[in-house]
């Protein structure tokens, strides 16, 4: 921006007197009508210095670093001053700040088996808390004394200041510094909580775990988080869930996958097997003539849907296993079927894309995408 007081050549505590005399000293100079050393260019220049710096409104414009002309300039004064000026420090709080506030929420993890996330399970979680000082009841205070109010800012809780601006000097508020923005000081601490009004402890909380959580379910428990300062509410406990694996389950969503080994004789002819299960033992039958792959849906007794009735259901998948160790009477037993079925020399025929080993394998694959 430019500066008047050195196109005038006066300092800028300049009189009023001081500002006239130096103009009518330059303006005469310097006007073109003069001759000799007139400069018309520098003549427009002094007028202009003379214009702000003789008007009292514009001068103090000038001085609180904004450019008369109407470009605007640096003032040292940001758009918060402006807002606290006119809207109150803190943007726009009335009166002095508390110190009841609610506390903090507070995470924990618990970790189940893949049966009580089939079913639900309550759980005891260690937590350690906030909770309000016994000795203070969050007062903060040593017991016999109670805040006092600040002298600093009277108990407003807020202290002005002037500060420049677009429209020179104005007054601001902000927090008092003394007592934070609260008001009132506590002069003696409570000598357990070291005037925090809070201690901590550990806690022991039974959780109900519903049926169908998994791994980063979160359970909220509303109230049982941190204790809040000054006596403040208790923020929300948040339990994630951690599920372990299983060596003979597989979880799918709410579903359960399990396979089990099937002779080579009982795929061939047939059989009724006992499959344990979470819910315990289940009959299922095995249609003579079974493949290794296939697959048997036992309705209802997968994993428990997440708030809503019902559950997931359990798949089987059959491996049917081939003998690797044939005693004598076996071997000739097993010469004979393949006599009888003549394949002791079998034909290899190419399987259908769509019925042999390669389709189930895609199959079983494209499910486990879906």
């Amino acid at each position: 921006m430019t500066d008047y007081y050195e196109i005038l050549g006066v300092p800028r505590g300049a009189s009023q007197d001081q500002i006239k005399k130096a103009y009518r000293s330059l303006a005469r100079e310097h006007h073109p009508d003069t001759g000799g050393g007139s400069d018309e260019e520098r003549f427009k220049a002094v007028s202009q210095a003379y214009e702000v710096l003789s008007t009292p409104e514009k001068r103090a414009r000038y001085d609180a670093g904004v450019d008369p002309s109407g470009r605007g300039g640096s003032t040292g004064f940001g758009f918060e001053d402006i807002f606290q000026t006119f809207f109150g420090g803190g943007g726009g709080r009335r009166g002095p700040a508390t110190r009841t506030q609610r506390g903090g929420d507070t995470l924990v993890h618990a970790e189940v088996t893949l049966e009580e996330a089939t079913f639900g399970v309550a759980r005891d979680i260690s937590v350690n808390l906030a909770d309000p000082c016994a000795t203070c009841s969050g007062t903060c205070c040593a017991p016999g004394t109670s805040p006092q109010t600040c002298s600093s800012c009277d108990g407003s809780g807020a202290v002005q200041r002037v500060a420049r601006s677009l429209l020179g000097q104005v007054m601001s508020t902000a927090p008092c510094p003394a007592c934070g923005g609260y008001g009132t000081t506590i002069e003696a601490p409570c000598p357990e909580c070291s005037g925090q009004g809070r201690t901590h402890s550990k806690h022991t909380i039974t959780v109900d775990i519903p049926a169908g959580v998994e791994r980063g379910t979160r359970i909220r428990l509303a109230g049982y988080g941190d204790a809040g300062t000054g006596a403040g509410p208790r923020g929300d406990l948040y339990v994630e869930i951690r599920e372990k694996g299983h060596r003979s389950f597989e979880r799918r969503g709410d579903d359960l996958h399990c396979t089990i080994e099937l002779p080579m004789t009982a795929a061939a002819l047939g059989t009724v097997l006992d499959v344990e299960t979470f819910d315990g033992p289940r009959e299922v039958e095995v249609k003579a003539g079974t493949h290794s792959g296939q697959t048997l849906k036992l309705k209802g007794l997968g994993i428990g849907h997440l708030q809503r009735t019902g559950r997931g259901d359990l798949y089987v998948h059959l491996d049917v296993q081939t003998p690797s160790a044939l005693t004598a009477e076996q071997e000739e037993l097993v010469k004979r079927l393949a006599e009888l079925r003549g394949e002791t020399r079998p034909e290899a025929r190419l399987a259908s894309v769509n019925t042999g080993l390669f389709s189930r394998l895609r199959e079983a694959f494209t499910g486990r995408e879906r």
